[in-house]
């Protein structure tokens, strides 16, 4: 049974943030979907205004990918992950064992193009920067919205975030912050110039 995609439309059920309460919910198939755009965002960037050559297209795909794996893990939540060197390496392991549970799930003839997207390839090493810049940037925009609607739970985890993101040192997620990140802060009217 093939049941590849079966399985990735389960992403919606996987809730994020679990130790923090929420105002708004978000799925892994919600964060996925924003990591995948600012990767390919953060890609194009790095084309036409740092004149590198970055492929906009496989930094999406690896964006939508990248959290797959907790469609059977669950999301661990970011201090356990990280409490110490043993967690994270047992985690890791983990991790490579869903994503050879999910590559068993596609036809054979399928399934190296996926091993392409869920085992690192070492060409793809910037663009998974790029994809680590995603992820942070949207763990950021969902603390700035959780913020703006009173809920101070996030205010720690955006400073921390926006830390990691500033230590990542990376030209494009730089520019992503300069040219994008005032809008999170406004409204329908003021995002549309009231034409909405």
């Amino acid at each position: 049974m093939n049941s590849f995609f079966a399985m990735m439309s389960r992403m919606k059920y996987i809730d994020r943030w679990a130790l923090m309460r929420n105002s708004r919910d978000e799925n892994l198939s919600e964060h996925s979907l924003e990591v995948s755009m600012i990767a390919h965002a953060l890609a194009v960037i790095g084309t036409t205004g740092l004149k590198k050559e970055l492929n906009a297209e496989r930094a999406a795909v690896l964006g939508l990918y990248h959290d797959a794996t907790e469609i059977i893990t669950g999301d661990m939540p970011t201090p356990v992950k990280y409490y110490n060197t043993e967690i994270k390496n047992t985690y890791k392991d983990i991790e490579r064992k869903a994503s050879h549970t999910l590559l068993r799930m596609l036809p054979d003839s399928m399934q190296e193009a996926y091993r392409r997207i869920f085992e690192k390839q070492s060409e793809d090493d910037y663009l998974w920067k790029l994809v680590k810049a995603a992820d942070k940037l949207s763990a950021y925009i969902k603390c700035v919205e959780e913020e703006q609607t009173g809920n101070l739970e996030f205010v720690r985890a955006k400073e921390q975030t926006l830390c990691h993101i500033r230590q990542m040192r990376l030209p494009e997620a730089e520019l992503f912050l300069e040219y994008f990140m005032d809008a999170y802060g406004k409204n329908l009217d003021e995002l549309t110039g009231g034409e909405a």
